[in-house]
Protein backbone atom coordinates (compact mmCIF):
# COMPACT_ATOMS: atom_id res chain seq x y z
CA UNK A 1 0.00 0.00 0.00
CA UNK A 2 3.17 2.43 0.04
CA UNK A 3 3.85 1.61 -4.11
CA UNK A 4 3.93 4.79 -4.98
CA UNK A 5 4.32 3.94 -9.02
CA UNK A 6 2.32 6.12 -11.12
CA UNK A 7 2.12 8.84 -8.94
CA UNK A 8 4.10 12.42 -9.33
CA UNK A 9 5.35 14.87 -6.44
CA UNK A 10 7.09 17.66 -6.10
CA UNK A 11 9.11 18.52 -3.11
CA UNK A 12 10.28 21.88 -1.95
CA UNK A 13 13.71 22.25 -0.62
CA UNK A 14 14.72 19.03 -1.99
CA UNK A 15 18.79 19.53 -2.94
CA UNK A 16 20.29 18.41 0.39
CA UNK A 17 19.08 17.39 3.81
CA UNK A 18 15.37 16.11 4.73
CA UNK A 19 14.24 17.47 1.77
CA UNK A 20 17.04 15.24 -0.31
CA UNK A 21 15.70 12.40 1.31
CA UNK A 22 11.87 12.52 1.11
CA UNK A 23 12.56 13.10 -2.93
CA UNK A 24 14.96 9.94 -2.73
CA UNK A 25 12.55 8.08 -0.92
CA UNK A 26 9.36 8.30 -3.25
CA UNK A 27 11.95 7.94 -5.85
CA UNK A 28 12.85 4.82 -4.35
CA UNK A 29 8.56 3.85 -4.27
CA UNK A 30 7.93 4.29 -7.54
CA UNK A 31 6.80 7.83 -8.09
CA UNK A 32 8.40 10.48 -10.62
CA UNK A 33 9.50 13.44 -8.56
CA UNK A 34 10.10 16.92 -9.16
CA UNK A 35 12.64 18.74 -7.10
CA UNK A 36 12.85 22.40 -6.78
CA UNK A 37 15.31 24.44 -4.39
CA UNK A 38 18.07 27.25 -5.43
CA UNK A 39 20.05 24.97 -6.12
CA UNK A 40 18.09 21.17 -6.90
CA UNK A 41 20.88 19.37 -8.75
CA UNK A 42 21.88 16.79 -6.16
CA UNK A 43 19.50 14.07 -7.87
CA UNK A 44 19.75 15.38 -11.02
CA UNK A 45 20.29 12.84 -13.97
CA UNK A 46 18.22 10.04 -11.91
CA UNK A 47 15.49 8.42 -13.75
CA UNK A 48 11.77 9.93 -13.02
CA UNK A 49 13.43 12.97 -11.68
CA UNK A 50 12.67 16.93 -12.54
CA UNK A 51 14.68 19.17 -11.35
CA UNK A 52 13.50 22.92 -11.49
CA UNK A 53 15.59 25.90 -9.37
CA UNK A 54 14.11 28.13 -8.07
CA UNK A 55 13.25 30.00 -4.78
CA UNK A 56 10.25 29.21 -3.10
CA UNK A 57 9.59 32.36 -1.46
CA UNK A 58 8.74 33.54 -5.24
CA UNK A 59 5.35 33.30 -6.92
CA UNK A 60 6.45 32.96 -10.36
CA UNK A 61 9.15 30.15 -9.33
CA UNK A 62 6.43 28.26 -7.39
CA UNK A 63 4.38 28.29 -10.72
CA UNK A 64 6.92 27.35 -13.23
CA UNK A 65 7.90 24.18 -10.66
CA UNK A 66 4.33 23.17 -10.64
CA UNK A 67 3.67 23.91 -14.26
CA UNK A 68 6.67 22.29 -15.44
CA UNK A 69 5.90 19.22 -13.27
CA UNK A 70 2.39 18.50 -14.71
CA UNK A 71 3.71 19.59 -18.40
CA UNK A 72 6.38 17.10 -17.91
CA UNK A 73 4.90 14.18 -16.02
CA UNK A 74 0.99 14.70 -16.86
CA UNK A 75 -0.21 14.75 -13.16
CA UNK A 76 0.62 16.32 -9.92
CA UNK A 77 -0.53 13.50 -6.72
CA UNK A 78 1.95 14.61 -4.35
CA UNK A 79 2.95 17.80 -2.83
CA UNK A 80 5.77 18.03 0.29
CA UNK A 81 6.31 21.82 1.37
CA UNK A 82 9.80 21.13 2.94
CA UNK A 83 11.50 24.37 2.21
CA UNK A 84 12.26 26.40 5.81
CA UNK A 85 14.66 29.20 6.73
CA UNK A 86 15.82 30.45 10.21
CA UNK A 87 18.42 32.89 9.80
CA UNK A 88 17.64 34.26 13.76
CA UNK A 89 18.33 33.20 16.59
CA UNK A 90 17.56 33.75 20.17
CA UNK A 91 15.04 35.54 22.22
CA UNK A 92 11.87 37.87 20.39
CA UNK A 93 12.83 40.56 22.02
CA UNK A 94 16.30 41.29 19.95
CA UNK A 95 15.18 40.00 17.36
CA UNK A 96 14.38 41.97 13.36
CA UNK A 97 10.72 42.23 12.38
CA UNK A 98 12.34 42.10 8.94
CA UNK A 99 13.56 38.26 10.05
CA UNK A 100 10.30 37.57 11.21
CA UNK A 101 7.92 38.60 7.71
CA UNK A 102 11.09 36.87 5.81
CA UNK A 103 10.84 33.55 7.94
CA UNK A 104 6.77 33.65 7.78
CA UNK A 105 7.20 34.34 3.80
CA UNK A 106 9.18 31.58 3.49
CA UNK A 107 8.19 29.03 5.77
CA UNK A 108 4.35 29.81 5.77
CA UNK A 109 3.36 31.72 3.02
CA UNK A 110 5.17 29.79 0.31
CA UNK A 111 3.66 26.54 2.00
CA UNK A 112 0.18 27.92 1.24
CA UNK A 113 1.28 29.41 -2.51
CA UNK A 114 2.25 26.12 -3.48
CA UNK A 115 -1.30 24.27 -2.34
CA UNK A 116 -3.33 27.03 -4.25
CA UNK A 117 -1.08 26.56 -7.32
CA UNK A 118 -0.87 22.51 -7.16
CA UNK A 119 -4.66 22.83 -6.80
CA UNK A 120 -5.49 25.00 -9.61
CA UNK A 121 -3.09 23.46 -11.94
CA UNK A 122 -4.51 19.15 -10.95
CA UNK A 123 -5.45 18.38 -7.50
CA UNK A 124 -8.61 20.43 -7.65
CA UNK A 125 -9.95 18.43 -9.99
CA UNK A 126 -7.92 14.94 -9.38
CA UNK A 127 -7.80 15.53 -5.54
CA UNK A 128 -3.64 14.15 -3.75
CA UNK A 129 -2.11 14.36 -0.89
CA UNK A 130 0.34 17.23 0.44
CA UNK A 131 2.51 16.60 3.88
CA UNK A 132 3.79 20.28 5.37
CA UNK A 133 7.75 19.99 6.74
CA UNK A 134 6.62 21.59 10.46
CA UNK A 135 8.97 21.23 13.49
CA UNK A 136 8.70 20.15 17.03
CA UNK A 137 9.65 23.95 17.86
CA UNK A 138 5.86 24.50 16.25
CA UNK A 139 4.40 22.72 19.14
CA UNK A 140 6.70 23.76 22.56
CA UNK A 141 8.15 26.66 23.24
CA UNK A 142 12.04 26.97 22.64
CA UNK A 143 13.49 29.88 24.00
CA UNK A 144 16.71 29.46 20.90
CA UNK A 145 14.71 29.37 17.48
CA UNK A 146 11.34 31.36 18.97
CA UNK A 147 10.73 32.98 15.52
CA UNK A 148 11.66 29.70 13.27
CA UNK A 149 8.97 28.23 16.40
CA UNK A 150 6.47 30.61 15.37
CA UNK A 151 6.40 30.01 11.82
CA UNK A 152 6.16 26.00 12.51
CA UNK A 153 3.19 26.43 14.71
CA UNK A 154 1.41 28.98 12.13
CA UNK A 155 2.42 25.79 9.72
CA UNK A 156 0.45 22.95 11.85
CA UNK A 157 -2.72 25.26 12.34
CA UNK A 158 -2.64 25.79 8.08
CA UNK A 159 -2.31 22.09 7.70
CA UNK A 160 -5.39 22.06 9.85
CA UNK A 161 -7.40 24.52 8.00
CA UNK A 162 -6.47 22.91 4.75
CA UNK A 163 -7.16 19.44 5.78
CA UNK A 164 -10.78 21.09 6.67
CA UNK A 165 -10.75 23.05 3.45
CA UNK A 166 -9.65 20.37 0.77
CA UNK A 167 -11.51 17.22 1.77
CA UNK A 168 -12.09 14.14 1.16
CA UNK A 169 -10.09 14.57 -2.55
CA UNK A 170 -7.26 16.15 -1.04
CA UNK A 171 -5.17 14.90 2.28
CA UNK A 172 -3.15 17.39 4.53
CA UNK A 173 -0.70 16.28 7.13
CA UNK A 174 2.09 17.51 9.08
CA UNK A 175 5.36 16.02 9.98
CA UNK A 176 7.21 17.73 12.99
CA UNK A 177 10.70 16.69 13.48
CA UNK A 178 13.19 17.67 16.43
CA UNK A 179 16.76 18.10 15.86
CA UNK A 180 17.56 15.39 12.55
CA UNK A 181 21.38 15.75 11.48
CA UNK A 182 21.36 18.05 8.50
CA UNK A 183 23.75 21.17 7.73
CA UNK A 184 20.39 23.08 8.33
CA UNK A 185 20.07 22.34 12.50
CA UNK A 186 24.27 21.90 12.80
CA UNK A 187 23.84 24.71 15.31
CA UNK A 188 21.39 23.02 17.09
CA UNK A 189 23.73 19.89 18.08
CA UNK A 190 27.53 20.93 16.57
CA UNK A 191 28.81 22.05 19.64
CA UNK A 192 27.80 19.45 21.88
CA UNK A 193 26.05 16.36 19.75
CA UNK A 194 26.37 13.48 22.58
CA UNK A 195 24.94 16.08 25.29
CA UNK A 196 22.38 17.27 23.31
CA UNK A 197 21.47 13.24 22.60
CA UNK A 198 20.37 12.62 26.10
CA UNK A 199 17.21 14.95 26.35
CA UNK A 200 16.06 12.06 23.73
CA UNK A 201 14.33 8.72 24.92
CA UNK A 202 15.95 7.15 21.89
CA UNK A 203 19.30 8.20 23.24
CA UNK A 204 20.25 9.79 19.23
CA UNK A 205 19.37 12.72 17.05
CA UNK A 206 16.94 11.50 13.86
CA UNK A 207 18.53 11.18 10.72
CA UNK A 208 16.90 12.72 7.29
CA UNK A 209 15.95 9.35 6.24
CA UNK A 210 13.95 8.78 9.19
CA UNK A 211 11.52 11.74 8.62
CA UNK A 212 11.39 10.71 5.11
CA UNK A 213 10.21 7.26 5.30
CA UNK A 214 7.01 9.01 7.37
CA UNK A 215 6.05 11.29 4.96
CA UNK A 216 6.23 8.12 2.62
CA UNK A 217 3.95 6.68 4.72
CA UNK A 218 1.29 9.95 4.67
CA UNK A 219 1.37 10.38 1.08
CA UNK A 220 0.71 6.69 0.27
CA UNK A 221 -2.56 4.71 0.71
CA UNK A 222 -1.55 2.92 3.94
CA UNK A 223 -2.65 6.71 4.84
CA UNK A 224 -5.93 7.32 2.92
CA UNK A 225 -7.83 8.08 6.01
CA UNK A 226 -5.43 9.88 7.92
CA UNK A 227 -5.90 14.13 7.03
CA UNK A 228 -5.20 17.36 9.88
CA UNK A 229 -2.70 15.18 11.75
CA UNK A 230 0.69 16.09 12.66
CA UNK A 231 3.25 13.27 13.24
CA UNK A 232 6.13 13.94 15.79
CA UNK A 233 9.48 12.47 14.69
CA UNK A 234 11.25 13.38 17.39
CA UNK A 235 12.89 10.50 18.90
CA UNK A 236 10.48 10.77 22.42
CA UNK A 237 11.87 14.73 23.32
CA UNK A 238 8.18 15.58 23.64
CA UNK A 239 7.13 12.98 26.03
CA UNK A 240 10.08 14.53 28.52
CA UNK A 241 8.71 17.87 28.35
CA UNK A 242 9.92 21.36 26.31
CA UNK A 243 12.19 20.66 23.59
CA UNK A 244 15.84 21.81 24.65
CA UNK A 245 17.24 22.74 21.22
CA UNK A 246 19.35 25.58 22.54
CA UNK A 247 22.36 26.38 20.06
CA UNK A 248 25.10 26.65 22.27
Amino acid sequence: MTDLTGRVALVSGASRGIGHAIAAALLALGAAVTITARKPDELAGADRVLAVPGNAGDADARAEAVDHTVERFGSLDVLVNNTGINPVHGPLMRTDLSAVRKIFDVNVVAALGFVQQAHRAWMGEHGGAVVNIASVAGLRSTGAIAAYGMSKAAMIRLTEELAWELGPSIRVNAVAPAVVKTTFATALYAHDEEQVAKAYPMGRLGTPAEVAAVVAFLVSDAARWVTGETVRVDGGLLATGPPRLSPG
